[in-house]
């Protein structure tokens, strides 16, 4: 595979190189003329109109020099072109295009303000040429969702999700059966880097995976990367997903209710000074624990809930300096009250985020943009058993059991664009995190064996360094070098890794692109999964002198074609992962790592695990509609992902669980007036992978049938006993939606919303177990039997909700 890819990529530079003479000649005559003129910098922001949000990923482009760029995530640009006049289109899918005429002759500051409007569809087809392609673009494995996609879209419950849509692409597969929790080309949910507002999000889930922890009403950006990394990001093996904020609008107060079947949320902007200073803030609160409520007995109180909360203030000192201050929380809970004459008794299970991140963005100069940042982030685990025997001395008699794990994160970031020419978009920084681990705190209190309180605490230092480039090498072809140097320290252990990142894209026909890249990503913190399915009671655990970092190499090569007369593109994409140093718990090892409750006697997190190795391979196929009454796309994922460690299943290679060998998204959004939202999703994917154990040894009263619903085992014929030995059933469902929107006085829109999730009641599998059996074949003796069954939970479930903006 690394021999081809190789090749290709040496074919691809040959082919660069061989022009005709006649072209060199006029190729460097036009190159000369060009140095000749007066050139001058053309700068400023993109911002949306009637808010003030700046907008990232918008096109910056002169027909006439075929000349162009996308504004940063904070709404900046900046290019070099000849003295004169020119003709300059400012494009973003869903907002009116604008077109700028400038006199060219001396630098130039602009201020752009683009008008979000549906109308602005078929205005964007007729200039479609002019904006920045799939095929014009250097970086490959990476895809930018648009939030109106998030909202357009049926989702489960009614819960617009952001991980739940990116799950609907190519290379990204949901884990079990409406999990939110996702694995990027064969990757661990560990192994996926979720920032928001440039904090990390240690865990990304409500109600075990059901629904992410995102506000999709409060997003602004969603950016994924499957591989291909830039080198400003690392610390992860599989994805990058760069999550952004609104800012709050500038001019006016707004805001969004939305009141569904589980949960509600409200997002409140507008500015504190007008033009000047604004904030945003939302809140979203599931009311679970409320229903079940009336069902509990008199003597019970429980129930789970989830919440979360953001809150960002935007502060302009001017038109070169800005601050942002972005904050989130979020909370699950399980609770459990029980009490009457004789015992008291509180259970509690609680898991959470916080972030905050105080953002500087200062513009050195119209070529020279820089943002630093200073951030916290903070997971924790906890659980909590207090039971009280009433009838004797709830003092002495008091028993208390609580156990938490979490981590802290203290991070200081730099971040430089850097615009010398047209030829060149030049990112460098640096970051460095100090990580405070707790893998396990332990408290009990018996009054019978006695107390107990062990607490385990790591702390380790994390940096790096950046640099990376996008460099137009000839009109066809693009070359982006990245490197990235990390380092980390734990006690007297300290890895110094390099992490060299290459990118490149040759234009075969003006929208037809040949693309390659290849990254090196370290990992210095691990996520201990016995589920793996990112569970809060998975562990984050460091790198220590004995638990080394993983690391990954990824090689990938495609096509991106666009086609001009609509708004269509087509990518496929071949990858070749390889994981070093991956880590799993033992046979038998689990979170509770005591051996016994007398003595309290820790078992090293450290000895709970083993170390091993992984592969990853597949194709990607991606056929993309994005503009137009009719949007959506279709994505076809095929793919393997292996593991192998020594300790585990008798060293042999084995499948991973979620490895999948197909996956098909099919994605439909149909607008035929403003006053109507229609939407479909239909997704197939193959099973996943279980371990089951020997049925020879288990079915040791006779050569009975294993009844499986699906297969039938008969003990005389040969089963696998090795890890992940069964494959679940194929899953597949249909997902529908409609939206009633209606436009009412001041500006306000009303819209009423209905989803089908899984419309035609599929009973696809969300876990097996192996349940005892007993049968009296002959009225004398018992014969136990090993039976599978399927558990299926979401079949057919309708939602409705309503939504308010003003």
């Amino acid at each position: 595979m690394k021999t081809k890819l190789l090749y290709s990529v040496f074919v691809i530079l040959i082919i660069s190189n061989s022009v005709t003479a006649k072209e060199k000649r006029n190729f460097n005559h036009k190159k000369s003329t060009a140095n000749q003129a007066e050139k001058y910098t053309v700068s400023g922001y993109i911002k949306e109109q009637g808010s003030g949000e700046n907008l990232f990923g918008v096109s910056v482009y002169i027909p006439e020099l075929k000349v162009g760029t996308i504004t940063n995530e904070y709404g900046f640009f900046s290019f070099t072109v000849p003295k004169g006049k020119h003709s300059v289109v400012f494009s973003y899918i869903g907002f009116t295009s604008q077109v700028k005429e400038i006199d060219l002759n001396a630098d130039l500051e602009v201020f752009v303000n683009l008008i979000a409007s549906s109308e602005a569809l078929s205005e964007v087809v007729v200039i479609a040429d002019q904006n920045v392609k799939e095929s014009k673009v250097t970086q490959m494995s990476a895809v930018r969702l648009n939030p109106m996609d998030v909202q357009d879209l049926p989702a489960l419950l009614g819960e617009k999700d952001v991980l739940k849509t990116l799950q609907l692409l190519p290379g990204i597969q949901g884990g079990s059966e409406g999990s939110s929790g996702f694995h990027v080309r064969g990757g661990t949910p560990d192994q996926n880097l979720i920032i928001l507002d440039d904090a990390v999000v240690y865990n990304s889930n409500h109600l075990f995976g059901f629904f992410s922890v995102f506000n999709g009403d409060a997003v602004k950006s969603v950016e994924a990367f499957k591989g291909g990394f830039p080198a400003r990001y690392g610390g992860r093996l599989s994805s990058v997903i760069n999550i952004g904020m609104k800012d709050g609008n500038k001019e006016k107060l707004s805001g969004n209710i939305n009141i569904g079947l589980v949960s509600s949320s409200v997002v409140l902007e507008g500015p504190i000074n007008k033009g000047k200073t604004s904030f945003i803030m939302s809140g979203r609160r599931t009311y679970a624990d409320l229903i079940v409520q009336p069902f509990l007995d008199k003597d019970e109180n429980g129930g789970y809930f989830f919440t979360d909360l953001n809150f960002k203030i935007h502060h302009i000192f001017s038109s070169k300096d800005k601050l942002y201050w972005s904050n989130y929380y979020g909370k699950d809970k399980f609770y459990s009250r029980y009490l009457d004459a004789t015992a008291k008794e509180k259970t509690n299970l609680a898991w959470g985020n916080i972030t905050s991140t105080l953002r500087w963005n200062h513009q050195f100069s119209n070529k020279l943009f820089a943002n630093t940042s200073l951030i916290f982030s903070n997971y924790e685990f906890k659980i909590n058993i207090d039971n009280k025997d009433l009838k004797i001395d709830e003092y002495d008699d008091n028993y208390l059991f609580n156990t938490s794990s979490g981590i802290d994160d203290y991070s200081i970031k730099t971040d430089f664009d850097y615009y010398p020419n047209n030829k060149h978009s030049v990112k460098f920084g640096a970051i460095a995190t100090r990580h405070n681990f707790t893998p396990q705190r332990v408290v009990i209190k018996d009054p019978y064996s006695g107390s107990i309180n062990k607490t385990q605490e790591l702390n380790s230092f994390e940096g790096a360094v950046y640099l990376e480039d996008d460099w137009k090498v000839t009109d066809k072809l693009n070359f982006s070098p990245g490197f990235r140097a990390s380092y980390f320290n734990y006690k007297a252990e300290n890895y110094l890794n390099f992490e060299p990142r290459i990118a490149l894209s040759y234009n075969l026909r003006p929208d037809l692109a040949f693309k390659a890249s290849y990254s090196k990503m370290n990992q210095y913190i691990h996520l201990l999964s016995s589920s793996g399915i990112g569970l809060p009671t998975d562990l984050w655990v460091s790198s220590t002198d004995n638990v080394k970092p993983q690391s990954s190499e990824q090689y990938a090569i495609g096509i991106a074609k666009d086609f001009q007369e609509k708004e269509y593109s087509f990518s496929a994409e071949a990858y070749y992962k390889k994981l070093d140093n991956v880590i799993s718990y033992k046979e038998g090892a689990s979170f509770l790592a005591l051996d016994n409750l007398e003595s309290g006697k820790n078992i090293n997190w450290e000895e709970n695990i083993t170390t091993g190795q992984g592969w990853a391979y597949g194709t990607e196929l991606l056929f993309r509609k994005q503009s137009g009454p009719l949007t959506g796309w279709l994505g076809y994922t095929l793919s393997w992902s292996e593991r192998q460690f020594d300790e585990l299943n008798l060293g042999k290679k084995f499948f991973d669980r979620y490895d999948r060998r197909h996956d098909i998204s099919l994605v439909g959004i149909y607008k035929p007036s403003e006053k109507i939202t229609l939407s479909g999703t239909w997704v197939l994917s193959t099973g996943n992978n279980y371990t089951l154990p020997n049925l020879q040894r288990l079915n040791n009263l006779g050569n009975f049938p294993i009844n499986t619903n699906y297969n039938y085992y008969n003990g005389n014929e040969e089963f696998s006993s090795g890890r992940n030995n069964f494959r679940g059933e194929t899953t597949h469902r249909l997902d529908l939606g409609i939206q009633f929107h209606k436009k009412k006085k001041n500006n306000k829109v009303r819209t009423w919303g209905i989803s089908l999730y899984n419309a035609y009641s599929r009973q696809n599998p969300f876990i097996y177990t192996l349940d005892d059996k007993y049968y009296d074949y002959n009225d004398k003796n018992a014969t136990l039997e090993k039976e599978l069954t399927r558990t299926s939970v979401l079949m057919l479930i309708p939602s409705i909700n309503y939504n308010l903006k003003f």
